[in-house]
């Protein structure tokens, strides 16, 4: 009930940021529009096709944000939270949209320029608008961090550029007048291709969250803390994050316990991490792997350090885990973390069970080749 309450709290939040971005913008399109026309002025056109593309973009905001919510079902069973990348990816559409229209109608006007006919009223509403997207950008972006919603943060980002291109028009028409050099056509370029600009990062930035990024690694530090926490678990390994949407994680990892332990007693400890971690962090692991730690055979431990010696004087090797000997099956198996930074992260792996093999050949060897999801 709590994590409902809290996404019920997030989607209101984004709501009500949308709605108030689409009632400013709505109302600035039209005196910019009605103003670009009495004025002859492309780029105050331009700047009005520009407010409306983001009231256009705080309803696929508050579209993207009402079907996120939906409730898991059998078709996905993860449930619809992905669904808010896509509403960041149609921003962009239309934000690179908006942009390329901008400079085809700028070079139209550059090639046939017009005169433009500025008014002090016309001038007036315009600063008007300059100051009302500053605030109105600073106020969007910020819900849009606060919530974690990638459309918001672009919303934002797009409001605030259009102060700096409003703020550029007033600046060609203080030029015009005291100069009668006529900036319209070629700033209504500039413009567009800062606008198009804006749209390919946002574009981009959306892309990578869709194909999976690294999850923060403070977010990934403070599980660890709260895993490790439990009595008797002595590492905790191997932590996934799958994303399925802002703040909608699954998640799997390993621990590492005395070989002691009972299959009852992990059963408790495992039930009691996933609950723990799932009211601390609203991170759900689906999965909770056990690695167990020689405790009854002193010569294990030897060997376990003497091996953790060798593979961590190997340059790119990131960590060493999951250590277990048998000496009944003279079996011993262990993980090892090769960095992406290592030109050949196989062959890193080869040589360290060689080398293993090496020093003790009476045993055999089971030894995985790991990743560091977190790795920076």
């Amino acid at each position: 009930m709590k994590q409902k309450s809290q996404t019920d709290s997030r989607s209101r939040q984004i709501v009500r940021a949308s709605i108030i971005g689409i009632i400013t913008n709505v109302f600035l399109s039209v005196f910019k529009a009605v103003i670009g026309t009495l004025t002859n002025s492309i780029a105050i056109t331009l700047d009005a096709v520009n407010n409306l593309s983001d009231a256009a973009s705080s309803v696929i905001t508050i579209v993207g944000t009402r079907l996120a919510g939906k409730e898991p079902d059998k078709k996905h069973p993860f449930g619809y939270g992905r669904i808010e990348y896509l509403s960041a990816m149609a921003i962009s559409f239309l934000v690179l949209y908006a942009g390329i229209t901008s400079l085809t109608e700028s070079v139209k006007k550059i090639l046939h320029p017009e005169t433009p006919e500025y008014s002090s009223v016309a001038l007036i509403i315009v600063a008007v608008g300059v100051v009302t997207k500053i605030v109105l950008g600073r106020y969007v972006k910020s819900v849009g961090v606060k919530t974690d919603s990638d459309a918001l943060v672009n919303s934002g980002e797009d409001a605030t550029l259009d102060s700096v291109i409003s703020a550029s028009t007033l600046l060609a028409a203080g030029i015009y007048l005291f100069s009668g050099i006529s900036l319209e056509s070629w700033l209504g370029a500039v413009i567009s291709v800062i606008i198009i600009k804006s749209g390919a990062e946002m574009l981009f930035e959306t892309i990578s969250r869709i194909l999976g990024e690294r999850v923060d690694a403070d977010l990934a530090k403070e599980i660890k803390k709260t895993v490790l926490e439990f009595q008797d678990v002595q590492g905790v390994y191997d932590l996934v994050l799958a994303d399925f949407g802002p703040n909608e994680y699954r998640g799997s990892l390993h621990i590492e316990v005395p070989d002691t332990y009972t299959a009852d007693e992990l059963d408790e400890l495992i039930r009691s991490i996933q609950m723990t971690v799932y009211g601390k962090h609203h991170i759900l692991l689906t999965a909770i792997g056990v690695y167990s730690i020689n405790t009854k055979d002193a010569h294990a431990v030897e060997v376990r350090e003497t091996l953790r010696k060798m593979v961590m004087s190997h340059p790119h090797i990131r960590q060493m885990h999951g250590f277990y000997l048998n000496e009944k099956k003279k079996s011993i198996r262990f993980d090892v973390i090769v960095s992406f930074d290592a030109e050949d992260r196989t062959a890193v792996y080869r040589h360290i069970i060689k080398e293993a093999e090496e020093l003790y050949p009476d045993y055999t060897f089971n030894v995985a080749l790991d990743t560091d999801f977190m790795e920076s």
